[in-house]
């Protein structure tokens, strides 16, 4: 059950508004659940644009969905975290990468025995119309969806035992199994945490720390909103939401205080506030 608190808000200190980096998750953090709109964000956007702060889209959507909404929103200079951080979009990155992850995941979930293979239904089985039925996409964004390099997401529709069975059974085989806010998501590992990380690293200087925001509403963000130096919680009534996390009790993870968009443009815009 979500979490019922009053958010947080504060203003960066000016040491940690230098040389910042803002990751994001996408559905239900930045786009709307319903709507997969990011326009309610506008001024937020904007306003890192102005201040050349990198914006690092993390999400479980692929290559070929990120491409154009990175393009869209203009940080296509930035890195991009796709498919539940099994793989990192470079600047620029055309998106051509190999799918022999993605074969090899399909290969191991058709040598699981039949009871628990039939348990769960993927991108893989799914039509382009399947997915956009699934998931409010236009049938367009759904053919980009089911292009995929480094995960198989999809649902259960078995028992929870059962579901202990089939994790164990992947996990031993070399796949983790992570629950997003729609779908479970199959890969060979690699998580956001780990990805924005690595980013992180990149962006360093000797004399001017990183210094890292992350926002997300699901479970399967949860170790990226750990990882950063201030975690954002971005409530989601269409799920269950994220439970109290640790670092709510000494302030390195706050909660937005509406939903979607607009608690993403409010809390951003509350951070960097009269930050030049």
């Amino acid at each position: 059950m979500p979490v019922d608190h009053e958010p947080v808000h504060e203003t960066l200190k000016p040491a940690n508004s230098a040389n910042l980096i803002v990751f994001t998750d996408l559905d239900g953090t930045l786009l709307d659940h319903e709507t997969y709109s990011y326009a309610e964000a506008g001024d937020a956007l904007a306003l890192l644009r102005k201040r050349q702060i990198p914006l690092i889209l993390a999400s479980s959507k692929t290559a070929a969905e990120i491409l154009p909404l990175r393009e869209a929103l203009d940080f296509q200079h930035c890195e991009a975290i796709v498919e539940n951080g099994a793989g990192l979009l470079a600047p620029g990155d055309p998106g051509r990468n190999a799918a022999t992850d993605y074969e090899h995941i399909l290969d191991l979930l058709s040598e699981l025995p039949r009871d628990l293979r039939a348990g769960f239904t993927g991108f893989s089985d799914w039509s382009a119309q399947e997915v956009a039925d699934r998931t409010g996409l236009s049938l367009q964004s759904s053919e980009l969806a089911k292009q995929r390099y480094f995960s198989e997401p999809g649902l259960w529709s078995g028992d929870d035992q059962t579901f202990d069975v089939f994790c164990r059974k992947l996990k031993s085989r070399g796949l983790l199994v992570q629950q997003g806010g729609r779908f479970i998501s199959l890969s060979f590992g690699g998580n956001k945490a780990g990805q924005m990380l690595a980013v992180q690293e990149r962006y360093h200087k000797t004399d001017q720390p990183t210094y890292s925001i992350a926002l997300g509403d699901a479970g399967n963000d949860i170790a990226m909103l750990e990882a950063a130096d201030l975690g954002v919680i971005i409530p989601n009534p269409d799920h269950k939401g994220i439970p109290r996390l640790a670092g709510e009790a000494d302030g390195s993870i706050i909660r937005a205080a509406v939903p979607g968009p607009v608690g993403w443009n409010e809390t951003i815009n509350s951070l960097l506030a009269n930050k030049e």
